[in-house]
């Protein structure tokens, strides 16, 4: 998952407490948004890419704002192979059509959500704040990565983040990613609405909304810690030539599996 402009839409060192040092009189909402601003400009400080010396393995060498990229020992990606457990929790997203918002900040393509999206993860509810993508799959699935994934990025209303991973296979169109890759910004090009065209980010989800959840980070640097994952077991289908387009945009933008260092994987109710 990234969140850089786009990507650090989730945060930079804790976000708990960047929301503080902004104001904890502020809404928890509010204060995760103005903790994503200043988190943007500390990510940019320090250039980083997918390949060679800026690459994922040298992430944690770049800044010491990245420090959990290499000493963390709660971080994502990881392989979904054999859930430790299978927990009673369901997961159900309420997602609602919007005036499509756009942009490449040149890690990935990415759709920025206004209110009224939200997650519910058992008891916890958390509001939908943007969708990106990867190619391929960050997770894998006893060790074999998928095309594509969507990542959409969540905060709840004491500023903590949650992700719902949808992993895309090969097979039938999908016309809700047809109009993102139709307006996607084929360079990078910060948020932009486009006129007349609207986005539901149901029309990314399978048909079923099981998960894997488990404890996690922030993909990308700063790489933090404290993000709640969900990554559902069944995956959306893409065209072929869908995918190969947001690939042509992004280019390979997955970061390695990362090591569980003994998380439990819970898988929810089916």
């Amino acid at each position: 998952m990234t969140v850089v402009p786009a990507f650090t839409k989730i945060k930079c060192a804790s976000l708990a407490m960047a929301a503080i040092m902004l104001g904890a009189s502020a809404p928890a909402e509010n204060r995760a948004d103005r903790a994503h601003s200043a988190s943007s400009a500390a990510v940019h400080a320090s250039h980083w890419s997918y390949a060679g010396n800026s690459g994922p393995e040298s992430w944690g060498d770049l800044s010491p704002d990245f420090t959990a990229c290499k000493t963390g020992h709660m971080q994502s990606p990881v392989d979904l192979g054999v859930a430790a457990s299978v927990g009673d929790f369901r997961v159900r997203a309420d997602y609602r059509s919007a005036p499509l918002t756009i942009r490449n900040n040149g890690h990935t393509v990415q759709v920025d959500v206004p209110e009224g999206s939200t997650l519910s993860s058992g008891i916890a509810r958390y509001k939908l704040l943007q969708v990106h993508f990867h190619t391929p799959s960050e997770s894998t699935l006893y060790g074999i990565h998928y095309p594509m994934v969507a990542h959409f990025v969540h905060v709840d209303y004491a500023g903590n983040y949650a992700v719902l991973g949808v992993m895309f296979e090969e097979g039938a169109a999908n016309p809700a990613l047809e109009a993102l890759i139709k307006a996607a910004p084929r360079g990078v090009q910060g948020p932009h609405p486009v006129k007349g065209v609207a986005f539901d980010p149901s029309g990314l989800l399978p048909e079923n909304l099981a998960v894997f959840r488990y404890e996690g980070s922030l993909t990308t640097p700063p790489c933090t810690e404290g993000v709640r994952w969900h990554v559902a077991t069944h995956r959306a289908t893409a065209s072929a030539s869908q995918i190969a387009a947001l690939h042509a945009i992004m280019g390979d933008n997955a970061r390695p599996i990362q090591p569980l260092y003994g998380r439990v994987l819970v898988m929810g109710a089916d």
